[in-house]
């Protein structure tokens, strides 16, 4: 059965804590019955997505780029040396160098915690990004088993396709006889060629979809050939979920209240900066004044302190504050958002399951043992071609219909988890 899938531990802690477990339902592998049988299981496809997948190396830039930051942030400014000479090179006493004045200093500033500052909001900034890059492998790995699931379907309807195939040769056997012996018009069988013909025409259309399908799915990992057939899994298999209460109280572990709980510490970071800017940045300087005449030597200091209106970065510190308000009513408005899509995802994960049980067990039943009772009286010349062909139909449809609610709840799944953060669907036991 397929096993509950856990992301690796190398995508990171944010990652991990999120728990996003996709598609986490057990099915079972479905024999392919095919010569070309490599198969490729959800977990070596996220594997191969999150290691080797070209939008996430070149997210990685940025993550770099922003360490740089951190590191710059941290940099003192440099002391400046400074060499003055007075009184030289003049007229009358100050002629040539006998009563010049040499000085040697040594300048800095005084930041006033504004270095702090700086370190403060570009490491809240590399918390951004970093959660952010959690986000980015989280998506990449859900539309990873989104592709999954778009080629798992294919496959499940190559299998019915089969089946109709199956059943039209069956059809043709039928009806040949009833021509030989001279109960049944012709072109009943010439219509019921026509029908196979179709139905493998039906069957070709599906390879070349599910073809393209896994080439899409390979895309994710920066793929260009395939070195599988199949994916693994039984999409007609449906776990037991988890309630809406329980999903709703786990809304918080959706990664994007954590990159807005990141981006309110960037805010705030900001903010203390901009405030600490509007503090006058003082100069210092010492050295030592030589002077030529006495050939003496004397202590020089100096400090620079700007004067003026005493808020320097009013327009900055409106701007900060005003963009930290903002983000406290953005989660607000995420968490009304995010509640309103987990109903409808879960209103219509229901109505799927309902679909799913209702054909299952009182659509489908009937239906077969119709077709096999139509058949008995169509052998019988009891029935018409025509209402053969009806009962067949019918059938078909019942079954195209319980794949097609199967895919839905898959997807609505994926959106479930990928929102709450969490894994909704229990393993069913064998």
């Amino acid at each position: 059965m397929w096993k509950p899938f856990n992301l690796p531990m190398h995508i990171g802690k944010r990652a991990a804590a999120f728990g996003l477990l996709i598609l986490s339902t057990a099915v079972a592998s479905a024999s392919n019955g095919g010569a070309d049988t490599r198969t490729i299981s959800l977990r070596e496809a996220v594997n191969k997505t999150l290691s080797n997948s070209p939008e996430l190396q070149a997210f990685d830039y940025r993550l770099k780029a922003q360490e740089g930051q951190l590191q710059q942030a941290g940099r003192a400014p440099s002391p400046e040396l400074s060499i003055e000479l007075e009184d030289a090179v003049g007229s009358g006493n100050y002629t040539g160098l006998d009563s010049a004045q040499a000085t040697v200093s040594i300048g800095w500033v005084l930041e006033r915690g504004v270095r702090q500052r700086y370190i403060d909001a570009a490491r809240a900034g590399s918390d951004l990004v970093a959660v952010e890059a959690d986000i980015k492998r989280l998506d990449a790995a859900a539309e990873t088993a989104r592709r999954y699931l778009v080629s798992l379907g294919f496959q499940a309807r190559m299998v019915n396709v089969d089946k109709t195939v199956q059943l039209a040769r069956e059809t043709i056997e039928a009806v040949a006889r009833r021509v030989k012996a001279g109960k049944t018009p012709e072109a009943e069988l010439l219509r019921a060629q026509a029908e196979l013909a179709r139905r493998k025409l039906e069957r070709e259309d599906l390879e070349h979809e599910l073809l393209s399908a896994n080439r899409q799915l390979a895309a994710q990992w920066g793929a260009t050939t395939l070195d599988f057939a199949r994916v693994e899994g039984d999409i007609l298999t449906l776990p037991q979920l988890a309630s809406l209460d329980t999903l709703q109280s786990q809304l918080q572990q959706n990664p994007v209240f954590a990159r807005l709980l990141s981006e309110q510490r960037l805010k705030k970071a900001e903010l203390d900066l901009a405030l600490a800017q509007e503090k006058p940045s003082w100069r210092v300087s010492a050295g030592l004044r030589h002077y030529q005449s006495t050939d003496d030597q004397a202590l020089v200091a100096g400090i620079t302190i700007p004067f003026g209106e005493g808020t320097r970065n009013p327009g900055r510190v409106a701007e900060v504050r005003a963009n930290l308000a903002q983000i406290d009513l953005q989660q607000t408005v995420t968490r009304v958002r995010a509640e309103t899509a987990l109903f409808v995802l879960y209103e219509k994960l229901e109505h799927s399951v309902h679909v799913i049980e209702t054909v299952r067990s009182d659509i489908l039943p009937p239906l077969e043992q119709a077709l096999t009772e139509t058949r008995r009286a169509y052998n019988l010349g009891r029935y018409s071609y025509l209402e053969l062909r009806s009962v067949q139909a019918e059938l078909l449809d019942a079954q195209e219909a319980l794949i097609e609610a199967s895919i839905a709840a898959h997807q609505d799944i994926i959106e479930i988890e990928r929102l709450t953060g969490m894994r909704i669907a229990q393993p069913t036991q064998e």
